[in-house]
């Protein structure tokens, strides 16, 4: 056998026993008569002693060892004489009484450690080396813990795993689909599911009752931190429930996975928030509630005043930095700097000073008196040594900006902890969306989303003043996951095609084959769906998800160690009646 013990698992109490490891150089120490090689497996690291007096074939074959062989060793568990405290199998090390080299190694492009000197394109070129490092193995892991004990949770709580088809239909709505031509059928494409949304309501339909699948989707968009055009989704779908039934459920699993996992408990239940709510206060449907900084309008008290920014301002929000009334000049004007790049698009920022003398001192100074500005201080909360931030326009605009602000501040005076973890629900989203170039209203979540059923009423009158029985749960300023109510009823799922812009015949050209399944007693149901990268890596106190997928594309959407995509053979394009111009 190649091994009988991983390099992560001996201890003190297998002092005297020989056993056998099998893993990858990490490194080598010479010290003269005695040679010492750290041992690497996924497990861990076990120290390799080669005494030269003893063995001096055998020392001298450990002495060409290179960084990543692969090799076997046989030998007997000893006490170190200088011990290791930061790795578990730090008291012993294996005396070495045969040498196996299973594999050569070219030396590696970056050096395979925790701190390594290679950027993010060469490790993602050589991912298969990157996942060798102990950062990147234990993100997998930890991806890997948190799917195993979903799958325990939601099988305990009774749902099922049932697998819904890859290749299906592209649709009109949503992010763009990736597409499959087909060869059998020329001319005509397949489409990689954005989710399986239709096919799980399907399984409702089919009174599979509690439905869960761990799933691949895919959406052909735009890139970011914690977008991949390939990801994962924990899916469900539940019958015969209500929205409460829902949030219960799934704060459970996250209840569940934090404590298991992580050893978080969260005491008592998650708060919750309208859609509205967090709009006005946070500017964001995924509010970040580690810290405070809550909006307040000046709207009401700074208006009216001669000073023509604020006066044609549809909106003037601030927000109150505790004990940063000391910022420098310099330091207002970087703020300034940073909230006028494109990415915030502000014209400016305006700030007041309340310093811990009692003085008060603004940037506005020449249209506002004293108290005028103490005046914001008191409806903001503002005591001395706090500094007030303030920004103004369209008021959609100004939160989104202001979101961005706040988010910043609170990096930079680390209030926001990775290690801290401050779930919200948030709830009532709109359920459409006005589209001035398209001049037609869109589903915000997507077209099967019931409206809350006291606002059935507004369907024909007012369909914009919807709201929808729509839930997401957010997680210091990460969206986790989000569901809803479905519509069950092919009226009402009729009449909301209507309201997208859908013509009766394209509604059935698309999803007549939902429409038909509920008239054949469909229950009411609904469901939500975590995205699992973004889980795991809010988990896991990152900003990022690549590390926590085992082979992630790059911002360009490229997979650079394959080198995909990449053109098809001319033959194979043929084959499919596809031309190229």
């Amino acid at each position: 056998m190649y091994r009988t013990h991983t390099c992560g698992e001996l201890r003190i109490e297998h002092i005297g026993q020989t056993v056998t490891l099998s893993g990858w150089v990490q490194k080598s120490r010479d010290l003269g008569g005695m040679t010492f090689v750290d041992l690497r497996d996924r497990y861990g690291i076990t120290q390799l002693a080669f005494n030269e007096v003893e063995n001096a074939d055998l020392t001298a074959q450990a002495r060409k060892l290179g960084r990543e062989f692969v090799i076997q060793v046989t030998g007997e568990v000893i006490e170190r004489a200088s011990k290791n405290k930061n790795i578990p199998t730090g008291e012993v090390e294996l005396k070495v009484t045969g040498l196996t080299l299973l594999n050569a190694s070219k030396l590696p492009p970056f050096t395979i450690e925790d701190e390594t000197d290679g950027g993010d394109e060469l490790r993602m070129q050589y991912r298969y080396l990157d996942i060798r490092r102990n950062p990147v193995l234990q993100k997998l892991t930890l991806r890997n813990k948190v799917a195993l004990e979903t799958r325990k949770y939601l099988d305990a709580q009774g749902f099922m795993d049932v697998e819904t088809p890859v290749l299906i239909k592209s649709t009109p709505e949503g992010a763009r689909d990736f597409v499959v031509p087909s060869r059998m059928n020329e001319g005509q494409f397949y489409a990689l599911p954005q989710s399986p949304q239709t096919f799980k309501q399907l399984l409702m339909v089919s009174g599979i009752d509690r439905y869960y699948q761990i799933v691949k989707c895919f959406r052909d968009e735009d890139l970011r931190a914690d977008r991949q055009p390939e990801f994962t989704q924990i899916d469900c779908e539940m019958s015969f429930v209500e929205q409460e039934d829902i949030l219960n459920t799934f704060e459970g699993l996250v209840k569940h996975l934090f404590k298991t996992v992580r050893g978080v408990e969260f005491e008592g239940e998650f708060p919750r928030m309208t859609y509205e709510q967090a709009m006005e206060t946070y500017g964001s449907d995924k509010p970040d509630i580690r810290f405070g900084m809550e909006f307040v309008d000046l709207s009401g008290i700074a208006k009216g005043k001669g000073f023509p920014v604020f006066d044609n301002a549809e909106t003037i929000l601030t927000i109150n930095a505790k004990d940063c009334s000391e910022y420098t000049r310099k330091q207002l004007d970087a703020l300034t700097d940073w909230v006028k790049r494109p990415q915030i698009g502000a014209t400016g920022l305006i700030y007041v000073k309340f310093n811990s003398d009692g003085t008060i001192k603004s940037s506005v100074d020449k249209f506002f008196s004293e108290a005028d500005l103490a005046e914001w201080g008191k409806l903001a909360g503002a005591e001395k040594g706090d500094l007030l931030l303030v920004l103004c326009g369209g008021t959609d605009k100004v939160r989104k900006q202001m979101n961005e602000l706040r988010l910043h501040m609170g990096n930079e005076l680390g209030l926001r902890n990775p290690n801290v973890f401050k779930p919200l629900w948030v709830l009532d989203f709109p359920l459409l969306e006005w589209d001035e170039n398209a001049q037609r209203y869109f589903a915000m979540h997507h077209p099967f989303t019931s409206p809350k059923k006291e606002d059935f009423h507004l369907i024909t009158t007012n369909p914009g003043k919807i709201r929808a029985n729509a839930y997401d749960l957010a997680m210091n300023g990460v969206e986790l996951g989000g569901g809803s109510i479905r519509i069950h009823d092919r009226e009402l799922q009729s009449q909301m095609f209507d309201l997208l812009g859908f013509t009766k015949e394209e509604a059935q050209n698309q999803f007549g084959f939902l429409m038909n399944a509920f008239e054949y007693g469909a229950p009411p149901h609904g469901g939500l769906a975590f995205g699992l990268d973004r889980l795991v890596a809010t988990m896991g106190g990152s900003d990022s998800i690549r590390d926590y997928i085992a082979f992630p594309k790059n911002n360009s959407g490229r997979d650079v160690m394959i080198d995909a995509p990449s053109p098809i053979n001319p033959d194979q394009l043929k084959e499919l009646g596809i031309s190229i111009g």
